[in-house]
């Protein structure tokens, strides 16, 4: 053995010598901001989606909380459950928030960022709203260090009983938060709430567009889309150019009649009918998405189908769209 070590040390030395060079040249270099986003928008989808979490299922439905509300706590936050009565029993939205107020003063305007966080009953959550709860969960952790417009206050609420049976119920967590800030006489400056922003297509015909908008908008489904009512029309315009400005991501406004199919489809619809402004952004995945709440005996809407790379760019482009608008004066 030591006359084979002897005769052969250069080639020993040579392959010693190429291996740690791979092992320093293939290590992994750090990880992009951009692609750190996209991993931890896959993660907190991948935390809550693969199991039904909702009033039915009350032990998957509060370890869902405590996923949104210990992340919110790495993201440096205080989060609060406020807690109704629905269905004979106690449940809650759950909120965090960042401001620019005077001790012991109260908001002059308060700018609402929420997403509903169950799903269906008997169906996974990947889309409808996994993919909510995670972009307003990582806006909250990108925007923690912004100090809004004076007086101004940016608050993350986590919506819970958006669908059926609660669905435009009193005891939908959108319908019940409103007016508990109605109550306390706070200015809501403007409510955005993401849902179902995770899936895009460069298909024609790829999206169906409610009666009476066919020609308006792309046939394509690549794009994300900042909806309101009439009375919110203003907030839309706004919103839009302020996400255009930021990003390239393509993106499109509506402002329309409540009865247009979609325009009043998630928890936003609460602050309006109190006469706050409001709009729901959204990929229109209810429209477009071939999983949309597909039950678990089928396909499924389960993490692995969705869009991450485009959710990471639709985020980023939010948190500056909330940078510009919260930190702007009051208009």
């Amino acid at each position: 053995m030591r006359n084979f070590f002897q005769s052969h040390w250069k080639v020993i030395l040579t392959l010693v010598l190429l291996i740690l060079a791979a092992a320093l040249f293939l290590r992994p270099g750090p990880v992009s901001a951009a692609q750190e986003l996209v991993e931890r928008l896959h993660k907190h989808v991948d935390a809550i989606a693969w199991q039904e979490h909702n009033t039915r299922t009350p032990r998957s439905l509060e370890r869902a909380a405590v996923y949104i509300e210990t992340t919110l706590a790495e993201a440096g936050y205080r989060s609060t459950r406020r807690e109704y009565a629905a269905g004979g029993g106690r449940v809650h939205n759950i909120e965090a928030s960042i401001g620019n107020v005077a001790h012991r003063e109260r908001p002059e305007r308060i700018f609402i960022v929420g997403a509903h966080y169950d799903p269906a009953q008997g169906v996974q959550a990947g889309s409808d709203d996994g993919s909510g709860m995670a972009a307003v969960l990582e806006l909250a952790r990108l925007l923690h260090t912004m100090r809004p417009g004076a007086g101004t206050e940016v608050r993350f609420v986590f919506f819970l009983n958006e669908e059926p049976p609660w669905f435009m119920g009193e005891e939908m967590g959108g319908m019940e938060h409103p007016p508990g800030v109605k109550r306390q006489q706070q200015n809501v400056g403007e409510t955005q709430v993401p849902e179902t922003t995770s899936y895009s297509t460069d298909t024609p015909g790829g999206r169906q567009l409610p009666a009476g908008l066919e020609g308006r908008y792309p046939d394509t489904g690549n794009f994300i889309a900042f909806v309101g009512t009439l009375e919110s029309s203003k907030r839309v315009r706004e919103a839009l150019a302020a996400f255009r400005d930021a990003s390239d991501f393509p993106a499109e406004g509506l402002a329309a009649p409540a009865h247009t199919t979609g325009v009043t489809l998630s928890d936003h619809t609460g602050y309006e009918r109190l006469g706050y402004p409001a709009l729901m952004i959204t990929q229109s995945t209810f429209m477009r998405y071939p999983y949309y709440q597909t039950y678990k005996d089928k396909a499924g809407d389960t993490p692995p189908k969705l869009d991450y790379e485009g959710m990471a760019r639709v985020v980023t482009g939010l948190e500056k769209t909330i940078r510009a608008i919260a930190g702007a004066a009051r208009g």
